[in-house]
């Protein structure tokens, strides 16, 4: 069983930038793909990024587009979500969740993930 576990979160000014980090505490995660969600209060859970196994695809919706990087580095096991131009609207827990067997296009289904994390806190202050 994979125990993912995030770091980075924080409070920042709209505007500034941060960097969350995720890993697993037992197991790798060198041949999942990965993705990254949120969930605001009173909010649904939403998707944020994705990247292939190999890191050679990524995706995002258009509302981090341009914003947020995903990347891996499979030798260190580590999963990072760059996030840059933030918004007050950004404001969320961050989670991040890994796949065992992921279906072609089901990239940003929740359901498509086996392991998730415990979440990280994002406060952006207007």
């Amino acid at each position: 069983q994979v125990q993912l576990v995030e770091s980075g979160g924080g409070v920042v000014q709209a505007g500034g930038s941060l960097r969350l980090s995720c890993s697993p505490s037992g197991g790798a995660i060198g041949r999942n793909p990965m993705a990254w969600f949120r969930q605001a209060p009173g909010q649904e859970r939403e998707f944020v990024a994705f990247i292939s196994w190999s890191g050679g695809s990524t995706y995002y919706p258009d509302s981090v587009k341009g914003r947020f990087t995903i990347s891996r580095d499979n030798a260190k096991n580590t999963v990072t979500l760059q996030m840059n131009s933030l918004k007050p609207e950004d404001t969320a827990v961050y989670y991040c969740a890994a796949s065992r067997f992921l279906s072609p296009r089901m990239y940003s289904d929740q359901g498509s993930y086996d392991y998730w994390g415990q979440g990280t806190q994002v406060t952006v202050s207007s």
